[in-house]
């Protein structure tokens, strides 16, 4: 049994410590939050979890394995770091850490001490998504073409934050995790309506060194809630729209043709193929519960983390070259490795 500690009880918070209790292989020992009332609202909950104010207090527990962090994106570094010199694993709250250069510490000191060090990029473990990554290796798109996503809605404001770092973070993770191909540029433009908050709008292209491209779209000031990704490939096409109760993943028989006979060079040669639509049956398991577990089982098992240290560092890049590229207006900024 793994005993997991939780520091910070806010937005996210409360959902890990119910999938982390309620997850077969572990449970919650000890929460720390800042805020008195919501200790008081956890203890009511859960009486035997103990609770405190002071972060250290976990750390320095023999009893608990592994911390998992859900506290605003600034602090994640300093309580990561802490947690694994304390040897503890570790799982860190997306985006993994405010710098790449930050990221990188984390990486180096998890892996110094055989420590897992997992980001919560929880569409991951989601089942619309990873069947899109089944679709996509098993090469039933054919060629990918494109991938462009929509996240919008009315809030919820950050301060700390853009829009780019709180919603196309979830994009760029499910981007990471889907294609076998990463982005080697980046260009993004961005505004921000509300004086002295950061921008709540923004668009973001990626592209590739072969012939794809990417599109990330991502706004704090719709009046609607859309969650929508199209890929589209050369055989077949991809529709997901979490917000759709059941047939999240649709997948269309549809494409173009292009004609190389010789009598079609004075005719259109593109033409267009309209098949079939149809709706796979998806693991519905909840995605932090199926995290939990997966969690539980790197660090029992000594395996590596499907969402990693690597992978929330590859998305920190992507996020700092998408912000630079917005104070640039636009600018092409190369991808590091």
């Amino acid at each position: 049994m793994i005993s997991v500690g939780v520091i910070g009880y806010g937005y996210w918070g409360p959902n890990l410590v119910r999938n982390f209790m309620e997850a077969p292989g572990s449970t919650v020992v000890s929460v720390s939050d800042l805020s008195p009332s919501r200790l008081a609202e956890l203890k009511n909950r859960y009486p035997s979890v103990k609770t405190n104010q002071n972060y250290e207090e976990l750390l320095g527990d023999p009893a608990i394995d592994a911390i998992a962090i859900a506290t605003p994106v600034t602090s994640h570094f300093g309580l990561a770091m802490h947690a694994l010199q304390s040897g503890k694993h570790v799982m860190v709250e997306k985006p993994l850490t405010a710098t790449s250069e930050q990221g990188e510490q984390l990486i180096q000191e998890a892996d110094a001490r055989n420590l897992v060090l997992m980001v919560d990029h929880t569409f991951v473990y989601t089942g619309a998504v990873r069947k899109i990554r089944e679709l996509v290796a098993g090469n039933a798109l054919g060629e990918i073409y494109y991938y462009d996503s929509v996240r919008v809605n009315l809030g919820l404001f950050q301060h700390d934050v853009n829009v780019v770092w709180d919603l196309a973070v979830h994009d760029l993770a499910i981007l990471d995790f889907v294609l076998p191909f990463k982005p080697v540029a980046v260009s993004a433009t961005g505004i921000g309506h509300i004086p002295g908050q950061p921008e709540n709008i923004a668009y973001i292209t990626l592209f590739f060194a072969d012939s794809q491209i990417a599109h990330v779209h991502v706004n704090w000031l719709a009046p609607v809630k859309v969650r929508r990704t199209l890929i589209g490939g050369n055989e077949k096409m991809i529709v997901y729209d979490d917000l759709e109760p059941s047939e999240k993943i649709k997948i269309y028989d549809k494409g173009v043709t292009v004609s190389h006979q010789a009598e079609a060079v004075y005719e259109l040669l593109v033409g267009y193929r309209s098949g079939d639509m149809w709706a796979p049956k998806l693991d519905n398991t909840e995605a932090l519960r199926t995290e939990a577990m997966h969690f539980v089982d790197c660090i029992e098992n000594n395996k590596c983390p499907l969402s990693d240290g690597c992978a929330g560092l590859r998305i920190v890049r992507l996020l700092e070259a998408a912000e630079e590229s917005i104070r640039a207006r636009g600018q092409l900024i190369e991808i590091g490795n």
